[in-house]
């Protein structure tokens, strides 16, 4: 994601200064991301994807697809996430841009984060291997393999692995905003 923010961010004339002040991110974090030393929560990616007036994709990919109609991503093809450490995020069908939804390989922290988080939209997760724990305010949700939950993203939360080996969840956003504010692909044509 590194090349890829810097280079939308100087396509909008935008300084970090300015990202930092439209995002509500501090300057330091968006150059930790901007140099590869940090990877953003699902939540961030979608409020800098917003404030850049770009998809998730654009941010992920060095090359989106406007008129692609599928994507296929290999398993044996993506990177293994590391054993221990913060959350691991991978997008998942960057060549497509304009999706309704953004869907992503997350490998929970083990260790409990503090901050909830909370964004546009609507939040499916459904959990590939292992255990995650996901916090709301009041209440505390033990998710096994094979569990999914579906909620509205405005409702602050957080997850973590609870299982002995690392989780791994599918989680898929659906961000109405963004989706009414996408621009038309390009040759398309209003009915």
């Amino acid at each position: 994601m590194a090349a890829f923010l810097r280079s939308h961010r100087r396509r909008a004339g935008l300084s970090l200064d300015a990202l930092a002040e439209r995002t509500g991110l501090t300057k330091s974090y968006l150059s930790k991301i901007e140099r590869g030393l940090s990877t953003p929560s699902i939540a961030v990616a979608l409020r800098i994807a917003h404030v850049l007036e770009a998809d998730v994709a654009q941010l992920f990919s060095d090359n989106p697809d406007r008129s692609a109609l599928m994507a296929i991503e290999r398993g044996s093809e993506r990177a293994e996430p590391p054993a221990a450490g913060p959350a691991n995020y991978q997008p998942l069908a960057t060549q497509i841009v304009g999706k309704a939804m953004q869907p992503f390989v997350v490998t929970p922290s083990t260790e409990p984060v503090a901050d909830h988080t909370e964004h546009h939209g609507d939040e499916f997760v459904f959990v590939h291997k292992g255990a995650v724990e996901v916090s709301i305010p009041g209440n505390v949700l033990t998710l096994n393999e094979g569990d999914s939950l579906y909620f509205d993203a405005n409702t602050p939360h957080r997850l973590r692995s609870i299982s002995p080996q690392r989780a791994e969840v599918i989680i898929v956003v659906h961000d109405r905003d963004a989706i009414e504010k996408a621009p038309e692909p390009e040759g398309s044509e209003a009915i």
